[in-house]
């Protein structure tokens, strides 16, 4: 799988929505370490790079089992500058998985929206 500069910068994005919301692991939930090693196996090994993406997320969530999040990343969603994948991670829940959005060039940009759980606020 090619991992192009926009899903490293995506998935940088990705840890800093759990890193917002300021997470803290323990042993019932993914270490840091664990959300790490998701964060290698979607770049392929390639370390995130800041870029051009935001994320917006609430600073404290009044309801965790329903905490909403969006993701934009400014991209021409053609050729080299297209955006294909976006990962969420939290490394305060059980499995820090929280969603992948997937882009084609037919999406016409890279943004998504969704509600998340929280194990912490």
């Amino acid at each position: 799988m090619k991992i192009n500069r926009r899903q490293a910068l995506a998935l940088s994005g990705g840890a800093a929505v759990f890193a917002m919301v300021g997470f803290q692991a323990s042993s019932a939930n993914a270490s840091t370490e664990e959300t790490e090693k998701s964060i290698m196996e979607f770049t392929g090994g390639k370390t995130p790079e800041a870029g051009k993406i935001t994320l917006t997320a609430p600073e404290i969530a009044e309801n965790g089992n329903t905490v909403p999040i969006a993701v934009n990343v400014e991209s021409a969603m053609s050729g080299d500058d297209l955006v294909q994948s976006v990962i969420i991670l939290a490394d305060g829940n059980p499995n820090p998985a929280v969603a992948t959005f997937n882009f084609t060039e037919a999406s016409g940009a890279a943004v998504a929206t969704t509600r998340m759980r929280l194990a912490k606020t």
